[in-house]
């Protein structure tokens, strides 16, 4: 962990965001139909999505970048709704 540079660290907090917001889900703590939900999955994957500019890897890249499509579709059937 001492070698953990700022990138990595960036990484690492997204990844425990999306997480995070996965187990709050499974839990019952959120509703995946709050805006909340694809706000975090969006904030988490970007900060992954930065991560990987610096330590790229095609499988999480695309992982990362159907992640954040599919957060901003949640975000817009949120809004939609309202």
């Amino acid at each position: 962990m001492s070698d953990l540079g700022l990138p990595d660290f960036i990484g690492v907090c997204g990844t425990l965001m999306v997480g995070l917001a996965y187990l709050a889900t499974q839990m019952r703590w959120m509703n995946s139909d709050d805006l909340a939900f694809p706000v975090v999955n969006l904030a988490g994957s970007f900060l992954i999505a930065f991560s990987l500019r610096y330590n790229f890897n095609l499988a999480s890249a695309l992982m990362e970048g159907f992640w954040i499509v599919i957060s901003l579709i949640g975000i817009a059937q949120y809004l939609r709704a309202r």
